[in-house]
């Protein structure tokens, strides 16, 4: 006979009064902040609702917070909250417009979210965690770097009046030191751990059984690997003669990008790099190509390297032309067109059919999970050929020839295999963590994946309510063997590591509270005035990790939409803020100035934060680099301050908003459009209209002419005095000066004609920078 928990918030006959799901949420109850590791299916969802229950009777007025990683998990956990508990429940993600996220928080006893839409909440001050007795962070494993679970630990472990967090995890991670850094960020004390050889346990635990199903490459496919191998080898040994690696022997992706970082170090370190080292970047960016090949055909199919051949073939790198010179890539390349033309399919797609016509006629339900888009279309495709009842799952993120599903699809999709509209749901990672399908039978993994995380999360998709199966595809002698006996590996460390015994280190490793709090009182200190730091910040920015540190230094963050600059500290300063990555795309693809000129146009103290440590990483020459930095400092009179990562750039922000309240600024007046032109920006601007003139040249002519009316006077002479201008130029610009209107239209065809003409960009011509910049390229 059934026995149901009897508690004044919690429904009547609807949590099975489980012995070992009770004693978990007293352990929760009495020994503090605590992290649970079970398998899925065994109810961690109902100790978060028993704790809960216990939160909310001892504190009427506190609210509980539900973080979870993804959209449909969020509106998982609220319906199973709704039919749990006495108390008023909503979901609040990105998807919620902002006044209604706020109405719904003070309306609600129970919040499930999104961790990401509760940080910008909490980091735009629109409510706080003061009055949030217990804090749930599912998936907890996820709780690392810059994940938002760290930020918002943090912060409800500074605000909240009677804080408890609780972490629920089926697998924490085989590493000791992540399973310390997790338990640290998240200001775990305890770790309590549950699996299936429990004696309070097995009754309420399905076996899954995991079946290994191999196959072999098709001819079609060997021949194509024989000549990817050989192209693969050349250019290892090429880099082992350079001395870039110690041995060919098991190289693996990881081993190439260390031996990349270490010869771009070597490039950043020289004015005039040695040829050496611009060769191995290329050989590596190569070999790191072949071996995504190779994966792609041993794993997924002649299709999918045929698309990416196809992606490939567009890219106009050193690395890209070199490898289809390459004979043997060549080949490859020719013989994956023929195969694919010819409609050849990897062996596991005819196998997974088999599979998946078996599973129709004995009426189980199953999920297939590919970690590629292009492949989830292709089984899809293949199922509605064969006349399976399949539908397709993956994330909101759109494709180049897709859209993403809207989580009002995601929904809708889970909710019609639910109820077995659909026998076969074709998943990428999105339906890995959480998703509550309790009917299905039979779980099939197109390809093994090397996380022993992923790996369990994914079985613990099927068994939850019979006996569970699970089918892994692997392809003889490929990197399938491999993956699949890593994740292994893993997991049988992390069991035999949490079986054990967990040792916490002493926690926090940086900082205790108290220097915390000391921190905070010279930040505060620091202020000649009980004026609070506001600083306004770019939507765009929101997700940079840097706001939520400026949050954490007590500034008061402003999102809004600027129109020029990421951050806006007075009405004199304004910051852009660019990665290494953006800094050097927006200087290959010529935003760079643009932008510099906006800042310089629309405030009187702009400055550019360069932020990271690998600015010499990238393919692109140091030189064009340098000359960029050089054109920025001296030509638009930009400083440019360089920080290590998000925390030390908001650090920087802080202490620039610091000087200017210091110094008597008045308060931010936000800009909501560019400033209006002054007296002198206008004749900048009617100057820079000239042919061939930027704003550099355009500010020597009028010093050099002191007025409009003197450099539209000027004679050709006079005009190549000015650093800058040729003939040619000083021809051109009288030219257009002296022309007649009705000698346009013979003018312009003459221009269409010159080839020597400068191309016209934003309806102003480049500036001669510009093309030093790109003539610094073309020599890399």
């Amino acid at each position: 006979m059934v026995r149901w928990i009897q508690h004044p918030l919690i429904e009547p006959g609807k949590i099975e009064a489980r012995l070992y799901q009770q004693l978990l949420a007293a352990n929760v109850i009495k020994k503090g902040n605590t992290m649970i590791v079970a398998p899925t299916a065994l109810g961690k969802t109902v100790v978060a609702a028993l704790v809960a229950a216990d939160r909310l009777e001892k504190h009427p007025d506190s609210k509980i917070l539900l973080l979870a990683p993804t959209k449909p998990l969020v509106v998982q956990h609220e319906e199973s909250f709704i039919e749990f508990l006495k108390a008023s429940t909503s979901s609040l993600t990105g998807a919620v417009k902002l006044e209604e996220r706020i109405k719904r928080w003070n309306d609600s006893q129970i919040i499930c979210a999104t961790p990401q839409t509760i940080e910008s909440d909490i980091i735009a001050e629109r409510y706080s965690l003061e009055d949030v007795s217990l804090l749930i962070f599912d998936e907890c494993h996820r709780g690392t770097g810059s994940y938002s679970y760290v930020f918002l630990a943090k912060r409800y472990n500074k605000q909240a009046k009677n804080p408890l967090i609780l972490g629920l995890t089926a697998s924490p991670g085989g590493d000791e030191e992540r399973i310390n850094q997790v338990c640290q960020n998240l200001f775990i004390n305890e770790v309590m751990v549950k699996n299936e050889d429990d004696p309070d346990v097995k009754p309420y635990f399905n076996p899954i059984d995991v079946e290994w199903v191999k196959v072999e490459l098709k001819k079609e496919q060997l021949d194509i690997k024989t000549h990817l191998d050989v192209a693969l080898k050349n250019r290892l040994n090429g880099l082992k003669k350079l001395g870039v690696l110690n041995s060919i022997q098991q190289v693996s992706k990881k081993d190439i990008l260390r031996a990349r970082g270490k010869v771009q170090n070597r490039i950043s370190q020289s004015a005039s790099p040695p040829r050496d080292c611009l060769l191995a970047i290329s050989m590596l960016t190569a070999v790191f190509s072949v071996m995504h090949s190779l994966e792609l055909l041993e794993t997924q199919g002649v299709s999918n390297l045929h698309s990416y051949f196809e992606r490939m073939r567009k890219k106009k790198t050193k690395a890209a032309k070199g490898l289809f010179k390459d004979e043997n890539f060549k080949t490859a390349v020719n013989l994956t067109r023929q195969a694919y033309n010819n409609g050849v399919e990897h062996p596991k797609l005819g196998k997974l059919m088999e599979i998946l016509k078996s599973a129709a006629e004995d009426k189980q339900q199953v999920i297939v999970f590919s970690q590629y888009r292009d492949t989830i279309n292709q089984i899809y495709n293949k199922c509605q050929k064969e006349g399976i009842n399949a539908v397709k799952f993956f994330g909101q993120a759109n494709r180049e020839k897709e859209k993403g599903l809207t989580q009002k699809e995601q929904k809708n999709i889970i909710k019609a295999f639910k109820m077995k509209t659909y026998q076969v749901l074709i998943s990428t990672s999105v339906a890995e963590e959480g998703i509550d399908i309790p009917s299905v039978d039979l779980v099939v993994l197109y390809e093994p994946v090397p996380s022993e995380i992923r790996m369990i999360q994914r079985r613990g998709r099927t068994g939850r309510t019979t006996s569970g199966r699970m089918i892994v595809l692997i392809t003889k002698n490929t990197r399938d063997e491999s993956f699949y006996y890593s994740s292994m590996h893993r997991e049988r460390r992390m069991k035999k590591q949490l079986a054990n015994g967990y040792n916490q280190p002493e926690r926090p490793l940086i900082a205790n509270d108290e220097d915390v709090k000391v921190l905070d009182r010279e930040n505060k200190d620091n202020l000649s005035s009980d004026k609070r730091v506001v600083v306004y910040v770019d939507h765009r920015e929101s997700k940079s990790g840097v706001t939520r540190e400026l949050s954490n230094l007590e500034v008061k963050v402003e999102p809004t939409s600027l129109p020029v600059a990421d951050y806006q500290i007075s009405p004199q300063v304004a910051v852009e803020r660019k990665s290494t990555h953006d800094f050097v795309s927006s200087l290959m693809d010529k935003r760079l100035y643009k932008q510099a000129e906006e800042l310089v146009e629309n405030f009187q103290k702009p400055l550019i934060i360069l932020e990271g440590q690998d600015l010499y990483s990238s393919s692109l020459h140091p030189n064009a680099i340098r000359g960029a930095l050089a054109s920025l400092a001296v030509d638009f009179n930009i400083p440019i301050i360089p920080t290590r990562n998000p925390e030390d750039t908001a650090a920087m922000i802080y202490r620039l908003a610091v000087r200017e309240l210091d110094k008597g600024s008045k308060d931010v007046q936000m800009r909501t459009e560019r400033k209006p032109l002054t007296l002198q920006e206008q004749q900048l601007f009617i100057v820079e209209s000239l042919p061939s003139v930027g704003p550099v040249t355009a500010r020597k002519l009028l010093e050099m002419f002191d007025s409009v009316e003197g450099v539209i006077t000027a004679r050709v002479d006079d005009l190549k005095k000015v650093d800058g201008i040729g003939d040619k130029i000083a021809r051109n610009i009288r030219k257009i000066i002296a022309s007649k209107y009705s000698d346009t239209f013979r003018y312009s065809k003459n221009a269409e004609n010159d080839s020597t003409e400068k191309p016209i960009v934003n309806g102003k011509n480049k500036p001669s920078k510009e093309f030093i910049l790109e003539k610094d390229v073309e020599n890399d």
